[in-house]
């Protein structure tokens, strides 16, 4: 039996459901269980929560969120294979798991949830990871449905989701979405031998929570302004953002930045206002 409860070691699991990991599904499985409860606790206290997992596998951190006491799990999972081992847990844990099978790319959980507050904790696949990211943050709705992310990525996208303009190798798009609407950190990094198989590279746990009031600005805009800006992210603005305002040295200067700036200088606040600007040159 596993330390955090009385079912079969993962590995029992794995095997004696031949769950071979896909990568084309963009699956590594976590075996230790120590491991997966810390992700568990690092989400904070899930008594009173809804929990979303995308991509639970064999359901190593599902069984560690339902040992830390969340008051319900849904996991959205979209390999059949994995779907008996899953129902074995949700066995031990009556009425506590409920297992979709979906892709959660085209899934939405929100109708499953009910009252609860919610959480998502989850190691993601891979290849939809980032995807899924910026689906849960690109909502024109906000606060958004949700109270906090506590997310496994690779630790190179772990480290664009907090990058800001102090860490321009590593800041863009996403650096921006996720420091206009969040406070993202990274809690800790998990190594390549934890998962089965290994990757090749370090991963890194992440955790956003909410701004209550981010600093106002349409959504579009702000992804245009730095779609067109951190698409030539080695010219200066004056010549980036041409893509999107013919004369942009007029929005520049309302948004209070330099033409001479580059897109990797300029902090969240500055693609907010360049948002702005860009909106009212165009009657918005």
């Amino acid at each position: 039996m596993s330390q955090i409860d009385d079912l079969p070691p993962l590995r029992d699991v794995v095997r004696n459901h031949g769950l071979l990991a896909k990568k084309s599904l963009g699956q590594n499985f976590l075996f230790d269980l120590n491991l997966t409860s810390r992700i568990a606790r690092s989400a904070g206290p899930l008594e009173d929560s809804t929990v979303i997992e995308v991509g639970p596998g064999p359901g190593g951190l599902t069984r560690a969120i339902l040992a830390a006491g969340a008051r319900k799990v849904i996991a959205i999972e979209r390999d059949p294979r994995c779907l008996p081992a899953l129902a074995e847990i949700a066995a031990h844990y009556p009425g506590r798991l409920e297992v979709v099978e979906a892709d959660a790319l085209e899934f939405d959980p929100r109708s499953l949830a009910g009252s609860d507050p919610v959480r998502i904790i989850s190691n993601l696949p891979y290849n939809v990871g980032t995807a899924l990211l910026t689906g849960w943050l690109a909502t024109d709705a906000w606060p958004p449905w949700w109270q906090s992310l506590t997310l496994m990525f690779q630790r190179e996208v772990a480290e664009r989701i907090v990058a800001d303009e102090s860490e321009p190798k590593d800041y863009g798009r996403l650096g921006v979405l996720c420091g206009w609407r969040t406070e993202a950190r990274i809690l800790f990094d998990v190594p390549p031998s934890a998962f089965v198989p290994p990757p090749k590279i370090m991963s890194s746990v992440v955790q956003l929570t909410p701004r209550e009031q981010p600093l106002p600005c349409r959504l579009k805009a702000l992804e245009a302004v730095t779609r067109a800006a951190f698409g030539q992210r080695r010219k200066m603005l004056r010549q980036s953002l041409k893509s999107i305002a013919p004369q942009p040295a007029a929005i520049l200067a309302e948004a209070g930045l330099l033409e001479t700036s580059r897109a990797e200088e300029v902090p969240v606040e500055g693609f907010v206002a360049l948002a702005n600007a860009w909106d009212r040159s165009r009657g918005g």
